[in-house]
């Protein structure tokens, strides 16, 4: 069958994948991993033998034409990332898209993904929000963080541990220090975390406290 299965998997705690995840990546003919030594440690966990082969952000577009082809030669395809769900933050949308043009099936798996548990816990309002991912590293940064400042739907974003002081900085530049946030760092590991108050105090609580793993940012829309 000429399938692509778009699988998530497990943010931190292994165990929680799902049995139709398990039975999926147990019967395709390849799985597409964005690092095959880290998906290779959780196949091991759930004890499937499958071919791995490495498709990630910077050999995605080179990868294209040769999966594609795969696909259309009746062959069963599951596309998973490190953690979480493929194409949200991590390789997948250009895939799916080249799939939709030539009229190739997907079936996209519910499951882990680290924004919703760390909205969530936040406290923070969760009926309406906007997601916005990793912010630019340089180029457009500060003019995006400048375009949030009048949103009024609570924000969420993902950030490194070594620019998270950086992050809240800027933050506090545009939104205020009264602004409240939540943090929240290793979700559903063994050093799992959050962190809530306004951003002068969580600011304050990290610069105290090397910034370890990775980070969900919570932040509370304009009032």
């Amino acid at each position: 069958m000429n399938k692509l299965y778009i699988v998530p998997t497990p943010i931190g705690n292994l165990d929680d994948i799902t049995l139709r995840a398990i039975k999926i990546l147990n019967t395709v003919e390849l799985i597409l991993a964005e690092d095959t030594r880290v998906s290779k440690k959780l196949l091991n966990h759930l004890n499937i033998d499958a071919k791995l082969f490495s498709f990630h952000q910077f050999n995605e577009h080179k990868q294209l034409n040769k999966i594609i082809d795969k696909l259309q030669n009746d062959c069963a395809i599951a596309l998973i990332s490190d953690a979480g769900t493929p194409g949200i933050s991590d390789p997948g949308f250009l895939l799916i898209r080249e799939c939709l043009r030539h009229d190739i099936e997907i079936e996209c798996l519910p499951g882990a993904t680290a924004f919703v548990p760390a909205l969530i816990n936040s406290g923070l309002p969760s009926d309406r929000f906007i997601f916005e991912g990793f912010l630019p590293v340089k180029k457009g940064r500060l003019k995006r963080i400048e375009l949030l400042k009048n949103e009024s739907r609570s924000m969420i974003f993902y950030e490194s541990p070594h620019r998270l002081i950086k992050t809240l900085t800027q933050f506090i530049d545009y939104f205020g220090g009264d602004r409240e946030v939540s943090v929240s760092r290793e979700i559903s590991k063994i050093y799992e975390e959050t962190k809530r108050g306004k951003l002068i105090e969580v600011i304050e609580y990290f610069s105290d406290k090397k910034p370890k793993g990775e980070f969900v940012i919570i932040i509370s829309g304009k009032k």
